[in-house]
């Protein structure tokens, strides 16, 4: 007696069909849409800031000439008040040395012919 393996066969009207994708509906924009929206994005940025850096530019070269043309007045306020501080510090040299015999105010103590400036000191 020998037994003849039956096959199993699918039943009547098949399987039902294997989900193997994702049925995500779509939401949002698209990618195109996106990546246009950011070059737009960052093209408008950079413009904004090559503007700003030819106005901080501008602002910087007008900063230094009016410096540059401020420098002769500011020149002559320093020389007006070295010469003050100057013409104050003899009247009181001659003021403190008036009692020495001999004493210049003004002259150099020191025994040289070379020029020196004469330090500038700030007093209360």
């Amino acid at each position: 007696m020998s037994t003849i393996p039956q096959q199993e066969l699918p039943r009547p009207g098949g399987f039902p069909e294997i989900r193997y994708k994702r049925y995500i509906p779509k939401v949002g924009p698209s990618g195109l849409v996106l990546f246009s929206g950011i070059t737009l994005m960052c093209t408008f940025g950079l413009y904004r800031t090559g503007q700003g850096n030819l106005e901080r530019r501008e602002l910087e070269r007008e900063k230094v000439w009016s410096r540059i043309h401020l420098i002769p007045l500011l020149q002559a306020e320093a020389d007006r008040d070295t010469y003050r501080r100057e013409v104050a510090a003899k009247q009181r040299e001659a003021e403190i040395m008036k009692n020495h015999k001999g004493w210049k105010a003004g002259e150099s103590v020191y025994n040289s012919d070379r020029y020196a400036p004469k330090p500038y000191v700030v007093l209360p």
